[in-house]
């Protein structure tokens, strides 16, 4: 069973982009997405260095595109102008087993499961990410990893010091996130047996202080084409499988301020039987996670077009071609 996952926010590197615009037909994806977002792709995905890219209403459209464009390099979810149970079996492109995102990644999956358009999830994380770098600037917040430690003592430590566990990511890995104050207090006071990292990131992800860009997008969602997806949907708030369009959107509006639960999804993986997993460029954190949660499961970061006959042979073990 192939799950084709989407990375989050903080994956992104400086160049990680120029690769992959030497595919045939990528460079003109991106071009049209730039349009559709109102950003140059190409250049932030090549050019722009690392603060560049760490601004939100920046590296939440580039991570999506990025993602998408890397599916199409593959043949991977509906083709141009299908839509969730449009598939004929004639066109050759692949419709994975399971599909998950983590974070701003759902908006990738959604696109890859069919749910949303191409241009519909670009259109949508550009709202994200500008409301998202709005909610930011109101008050100083950040984000911080803490890796290892006894996982009950972590989450009791960052409750007291009334921050939220933005990212429940297993594989040892929580992220506390809240006001800056808060996470210097955090740091001072790390829990026992844990490394604290702090991320590189605009605000405070999934908790409270992004409320005002939940507002922005339920205004917004109710007008966006939406359809069923076409393979299993995995789902950050709880690992649950969605099997209606419309639910996921729901949920997508409502995770910008609530904690990403990507533990839970590593679970669904093992009880749906995934047997093997490739991560959409710029790939490596979510890889690393399954590889110290998942045993047995086939791993493949997808960094740059020479992995591609590497991810086609995982397909052709795995997965199923309509």
């Amino acid at each position: 069973m192939l799950l084709i996952a989407a990375p989050g926010q903080g994956a992104q590197t400086p160049g990680f982009l120029q690769p992959w615009l030497e595919v045939p037909g990528i460079a003109d994806h991106i071009a049209w997405w730039s349009a559709v977002t109102g950003l140059d792709l190409a250049h932030h995905g090549t050019a722009a260095d690392a603060d560049e890219i760490r601004d939100t209403a920046v590296a939440q459209p580039l991570l999506v595109a990025a993602a998408l464009a890397a599916a199409e390099a593959l043949g991977v979810g509906p083709g141009p102008g299908e839509s969730a149970g449009s598939g004929d079996g004639a066109t050759g492109r692949t419709v994975p087993d399971a599909v998950a995102g983590h974070s701003v990644g759902e908006l990738a999956a959604a696109a890859i499961a069919g749910v949303l358009s191409p241009e519909a999830a670009l259109v949508f994380v550009r709202e994200r990410g500008r409301a998202m770098a709005e909610a930011a600037k109101q008050t100083p917040t950040g984000m911080t990893a803490v890796l290892g430690g006894d996982s009950g003592e972590v989450l009791a430590a960052i409750d007291k010091h009334g921050l939220t566990p933005a990212n429940i990511n297993g594989a040892g890995q929580i992220v506390a996130a809240g006001t800056l104050e808060q996470l210097a207090a955090f740091a001072d006071e790390p829990p026992a047996k844990a490394r604290l990292r702090p991320l590189s990131v605009a605000g405070a992800f999934h908790t409270e202080h992004m409320e005002p860009a939940v507002e922005t997008l339920r205004r917004i969602a109710p007008g966006m084409p939406v359809a069923d997806p076409v393979t299993r949907l995995l789902s950050n708030r709880d690992g649950a499988v969605v099997d209606a369009g419309a639910d996921y959107v729901s949920r997508l509006v409502d995770q910008v301020s609530s904690p990403v639960r990507w533990d839970a999804c590593m679970r669904a993986m093992a009880d749906l039987g995934v047997t093997a997993i490739i991560e959409l460029p710029p790939s490596g954190t979510l890889v690393g996670l399954a590889r110290r949660e998942l045993s047995g499961v086939e791993l493949l970061a997808l960094k740059k077009p020479e992995d591609l006959d590497k991810a086609r042979a995982l397909i052709a073990e795995h997965g199923g071609v309509r």
